[in-house]
């Protein structure tokens, strides 16, 4: 399998089953929203992992797929090593500091990891100083830079503290792995 077959298979596998779970939701007539997270409730502890699989419209999802496939695809193509432990940290460590620290109120969706991957992929170029990994930096910012305002608040309906919990998380995911060896896999 190509290098590129082999890394957007993840994302795309993971978006793919994103859009069951979505359509099974739509076409059953049942909400999941019920599962999200709802901070400080042991209810909705469920929430952690399984918010960022529930989506409240085609379009809250459609913006979530997109750059999940993208972004997804260069943190596997280019950081293989360790794409498996940033996505893992950027899906469940959201969850818990959203369950920890944000509104009372159902957090869903798979924004926090969108976060969590853009914001690593913005800053490994930064802390690493290589040129590939700048290179891959700058990329990012030129083509996901705007995503920075959605870590403040601006609509009641929208968790900005899932995108700014992930940010944090793929900041300090891109600071902690800044210096492993061999973690930028070469095209």
């Amino acid at each position: 399998m190509s290098n590129f077959t082999n890394s957007i298979s993840y994302p795309f596998r993971f978006v793919l089953f994103l859009w069951i779970v979505f359509l099974f939701e739509y076409f059953s007539g049942f909400t999941f929203a019920i599962l999200g997270i709802f901070p400080r409730d042991r209810e909705g502890l469920v929430g952690i992992a399984l918010a960022p699989l529930i989506h409240g419209s085609y379009i809250h999802l459609l913006s979530n797929s997109i750059p999940l496939i993208i972004l997804g695809t260069v943190l596997y193509m280019f950081y293989n090593q360790i794409a498996g432990r940033v996505f893992f940290l950027g899906y469940f460590l959201t969850g818990v500091f959203v369950w920890c620290f944000a509104r009372p109120s159902y957090h869903i969706g798979a924004s926090g990891l969108v976060y969590t991957i853009a914001f690593f992929l913005f800053f490994i170029g930064l802390f690493r100083r290589d040129i590939p990994s700048l290179m891959i930096s700058i990329i990012t910012s030129f083509f996901y830079g705007g995503i920075i305002y959605g870590i403040l608040p601006s609509e009641p309906n929208v968790s900005f503290e899932s995108h700014l919990f992930g940010a944090l998380i793929g900041a300090c995911a891109a600071f902690a792995f800044r210096n492993s060896k061999k973690i930028l896999k070469r095209v």
